[in-house]
């Protein structure tokens, strides 16, 4: 009998190999499948006890219904005890249960052509100003070519002016052009009387004259006299959020009210004239703008509206002193007024972000990622496993992201700490680009060229994160109402929205 020899299979090869899985099966698709898995565990487990009681009660007769009446009849006790428990809880629901708070409309200033300073004009008035060494106008010009921002962005016009000519009525009348021109926006957006606002909340961090901002407001609209008026200043870029938190929080004591929310910065009296080059970062970063918010806790307004608030978190390092230094208006040696940015910002910002989401992520994000997060969490702390912690997806909390737009390190940063897409990223990178870095007010135009594409779908949520001096971080979540039909939207994106999104370069040679 011959031999077989050494290279002659011992049995047929089968007809077809089994796929390798890794390349065949899109493993997205598995995560997504254990994602809806655990985040609908809950009604997958309740599902047949359901079905359950369903038929049992499908075998109910009407002779089993009398039944139940009659012994009800004879037990007039329990009847109205039962009544009177129901009727007792569902009042308690009602009165303790908070008031749900609708931004009915918002509106972001545009200014005037006769405002837009392209980064050739900022280095020109810079150079005539006389203000500056050759060394401080260099450096203005790196951080310019860095920053991330575009030609149409707007100052002032005592900025603009030759010679600059800062003054407290310049001042004054930046603030009344920026604050009723977005309101004036409004009104005509919701077709709301000033005489209806209940509640009035403006925030803007380095300008406070008196009389007020807000004042300033009620005067001019000649707002009714029993208004709730509040002026917040020193609060830094997330004063905005903090605005929306408050206005939130007097919803829920003042029923069947408007309130409305005005969040913007003053840049006449906070241009830097100095040569300290801590303070010239905000120069080449911080432009004109504002934007006002109609919030309501009416029940008919829920129908026009576009969004209503599902949550916010507001952090505060302020007790550490390293959180609470590293952005400071003070004097330089010549004794010009500016901000002081420290080298820790970022470092600050970092630790100020991660307090926020661990306190906001258990309210957005689904079972399964939290289950993720806290499994690595024990394995790291309890069992020294040598792992990496688990970031947690956000993206599967959330559809649509504002990041305050202060400037390209930070978007940077947070694009990588959050692994958020190009995609998801771009209303800020345009927005700082287009109008530059806002303060409080950015937000508004990030959420505002989301519109302007037409990526607002019922359901859709939107996270709104921001940072501020002090040091803070806060958190606004939306939901949306309805589908927001880009064609009808009036807002300041509306005439060029078609231009965008651009290239930004890493550096722009002037």
């Amino acid at each position: 009998m011959a031999e077989a020899k050494p290279d002659t299979p011992l049995m047929p090869p089968p007809l077809r190999n089994l796929p390798d899985f890794k390349k065949s099966v899109k493993l997205k698709y598995v995560k997504l499948g254990y994602h809806y898995l655990i985040t609908h565990g809950m009604y997958l487990f309740l599902s047949p006890l359901v079905v359950l009681i369903a038929a049992q009660l499908s075998s109910f007769s009407l002779e089993d219904l009398h039944v139940i009446w009659e012994n009800l009849q004879y037990n007039l006790i329990s009847v109205i005890v039962c009544s009177t428990l129901i009727v007792f809880l569902s009042t308690l629901y009602i009165m303790t249960r908070p008031r749900p708070v609708y931004l009915v409309n918002f509106s972001c200033y545009k200014p005037e052509e006769a405002h837009k300073c392209s980064k050739k004009i900022f280095m020109d008035q810079s150079r005539k100003s006389g203000f500056f060494t050759e060394e401080t106008l260099e450096f203005q010009r790196k951080i310019l070519e860095r920053a991330g921002l575009g030609e149409s962005t707007y100052f002032p016009e005592a900025v603009l002016n030759d010679p600059p000519n800062p003054s407290m009525k310049e001042a004054r009348k930046e603030a009344e052009a920026v604050m009723f021109g977005a309101i004036d926006e409004l009104f005509a957006k919701t077709s709301v009387k000033p005489k209806d606002i209940g509640i009035l909340i403006v925030n803007c961090s380095l300008f406070c004259p008196t009389p007020s901002l807000s004042a300033m407001i009620i005067n001019h609209y000649k707002l009714r006299g029993n208004i709730k008026s509040l002026n917040l200043g020193g609060m830094g870029c997330s004063a905005g959020l903090i605005s929306i938190d408050l206005a939130k929080d007097l919803l829920q004591v003042h029923p069947n009210s408007y309130a409305l929310v005005v969040s913007t910065e003053n840049i006449t009296l906070n241009w830097y004239s100095g040569n300290d080059l801590s303070k010239l970062v905000s120069n080449c970063l911080f432009r004109m703008g504002g934007a006002a918010i109609l919030l309501s806790n009416k029940g008919s307004d829920r129908r026009r509206s576009k969004y209503q608030l599902v949550d916010t978190v507001r952090t505060n390092k302020g007790s550490d002193d390293k959180c609470f230094g590293c952005v400071v208006q003070e004097e330089d040696s010549s004794g010009k007024i500016g901000v002081t940015l420290s080298r820790d910002l970022m470092a600050v910002a970092g630790h100020a972000l991660k307090t926020n989401i661990t306190t906001l992520g258990p309210l957005v994000l689904p079972m399964s990622e939290q289950l993720l997060f806290f499994a690595t969490l024990v394995g790291k702390k309890l069992f020294k496993m040598k792992i990496k912690p688990y970031i947690p997806d956000f993206k599967l909390a959330f559809e649509h992201f504002c990041i305050h737009a202060g400037g390209r390190a930070v978007l940077d940063e947070l694009e990588k700490n959050l692994q958020l897409s190009t995609w998801h990223m771009e209303p800020s990178r345009m927005t700082l680009y287009r109008f530059g870095n806002t303060s409080s007010s950015s937000l508004w135009y990030e959420l505002a060229y989301t519109e302007a594409k037409g990526r607002i779908r019922k359901g859709d949520r939107t996270w709104q994160i921001a940072f501020g001096s002090g040091f803070k971080c806060n958190s606004a979540v939306w939901k949306a109402l309805r589908t927001i039909n880009s064609a009808k939207e009036k807002n300041p994106w509306m005439d060029e929205i078609h231009k965008f999104p651009v290239e930004v370069p890493r550096i722009s040679p002037l």
